[in-house]
């Protein structure tokens, strides 16, 4: 057993009853306390009463807390699990339903830019992360003081540009978590007919954009047949535009969620309007909240009756939430309540996570954000080596490797230049003079999210009080 502080940084985020749900059923972390940060203490309560109902019906030994203090929420934590979307305190079940997400999808469409999901790349992945970057590094500067040796555990997007900020500019041990290979896995088991725990993969890419490079089962090569099926099959709904990339490229892409991989390429500026994306992505994009037909929300003033009513949503839904029968794991899910366990008791267990390269695929930069195996211990992760790049997908990568460092430092020094450069060297550009409007009218529409492109107009918030965002 080992008992351990863990604080939930947005920890009314809907992301964090599974969370809480797993670390209630991990006997290896009986007795920790965890402890839910958030910008709204009302709501946050409401996910602590939640959490605490876990624990009764599991029989756990958890010690749940709630609070707007960060200094009070960092103070010596063993793991911080971070899930902040970029929308400040917003009355929103989620960052895609907040006004600054709406202006990300809009703004850009007028520009003929048509997204889908918008969290990972392009104008509004750029936007996403810089509103959530400067907010990650006062966080990390708290604990850097509080609890210096913490390991955080992102969950957020654009996941590799927040990783890249926070192992660049921190110096607190950073691990990103997320699902994209393992439903890839998942998908590819579904297809050849056998079980996702028996195969034996190795992939390369950055955060939801990967390709497998390796497949077998019980020692036989299976990245032929998967290929086969890939190109004979009818894909299923929403993964036709990655079934005809992998037929033109010999691998098979990972993560075959095409609204995802609509993001990696250019198709976006080449429809003139939502309805024209290929596919299904159009009708994808209004079932991720972006309806191209309505108009983008004008800033309302909130009221008591809406404040009352969204609370009221937001407790029906962890009402309607039931305790899972078992725990989530790392083959099927993200597992990370058993990551935290295996660090914390210093065990070597295999896991997927976004950290630096570090050679672990030789031809790509030791600086690179990339999504591997790794093995825990008790420091953190170590990466596994997944060999080298293919030509075509190193070429893929670089560039957007070179955008991931471009909208990192843009969001902590407040370089519009880099802002830009970053807009230009995406698959999304457009025309210079265009995309320098289009950024003016981003920053613009998320200004009160932005001090560090408008010194002295506000502040980055992470608790009850304000901590100004500074120039590293």
């Amino acid at each position: 057993m080992a008992s351990r502080k863990i604080v939930c940084l947005g920890g009314g985020s809907l992301y964090f009853p599974r969370l809480l749900q797993d670390v209630a059923l991990e006997e290896d972390l009986a007795g920790s306390e965890v402890v839910l940060y958030d910008l709204d203490l009302e709501k946050v309560e409401i996910m602590a009463e939640y959490g605490r109902r876990l624990v009764r019906v599991a029989g756990g030994a958890l010690h749940i807390r709630a609070t707007a203090d960060l200094a009070d929420a960092v103070e010596g934590a063993d793991f911080a699990v971070s899930s902040i979307g970029g929308s400040g305190a917003s009355f929103t079940a989620n960052v895609y339903e907040s006004r600054y997400h709406s202006a990300d999808m809009h703004i850009p469409a007028r520009y003929g830019i048509h997204q889908v999901i918008g969290d990972t790349c392009g104008p509004a992945g750029l936007m996403m992360g810089l509103r959530s970057i400067p907010a990650y590094i006062a966080i990390c500067r708290e604990m850097e003081k509080r609890c210096p040796r913490v390991i955080l555990i992102n969950h957020s997007n654009p996941m590799a540009v927040l990783m890249r900020a926070l192992h660049k500019y921190t110096a607190i041990t950073s691990i990103g978590i997320c699902h994209g290979v393992q439903t890839g896995m998942v998908d590819a088991a579904n297809l050849l007919g056998v079980p996702p725990d028996e195969l034996e993969c190795r992939w390369i890419g950055t955060n939801h954009y990967y390709w497998f490079t390796q497949m077998r089962h019980r020692g036989t090569d299976m990245l032929p047949e998967l290929l086969r099926r890939t190109r004979t099959c009818t894909p299923p709904p929403g993964h036709a535009l990655s079934s005809a990339l992998s037929g033109v490229y010999g691998y098979r892409i990972v993560y075959a969620d095409d609204a995802h991989t609509l993001e990696f390429y250019p198709f976006c500026t080449q429809v003139a309007k939502q309805a024209d994306l290929p596919y299904t992505l159009a009708a994808s994009a209004r079932e991720h909240g972006y309806d191209a037909s309505k108009p983008l929300p004008k800033p309302t003033r909130t009221t008591p009756a809406m404040r009352r009513q969204f609370l009221s949503r937001y407790q029906a839904i962890l009402a309607d939430m039931q305790m899972p029968q078992e725990k989530d794991n790392s083959v099927t899910g993200e597992g990370v309540a058993a990551v935290i366990a295996a660090i914390a008791t210093g065990r070597r267990r295999v896991c997927i996570a976004n950290i630096a390269n570090q050679g672990a695929i030789a031809n790509l930069p030791a600086t690179a954000e990339v999504e591997v195996e790794a093995v825990t211990d008790s420091a953190g992760v170590r990466p596994v080596v997944m060999g080298e790049a293919p030509p075509l997908l190193k070429a893929l990568l670089e560039k957007r490797f070179v955008w991931h460092e471009l909208v990192a430092d843009a969001a902590v020094t407040g370089d519009r230049a880099k802002a830009l450069q970053a807009l230009l060297v995406d698959e999304m550009a457009i025309v210079p003079e265009k995309a320098q409007a289009m950024l003016d009218e981003l920053l613009k529409a998320s200004k009160d999210l932005l001090p560090q492109f408008f010194p002295g107009t506000g502040s980055v918030r992470t608790s009850g009080r304000s901590i100004r965002s500074k120039k590293q």
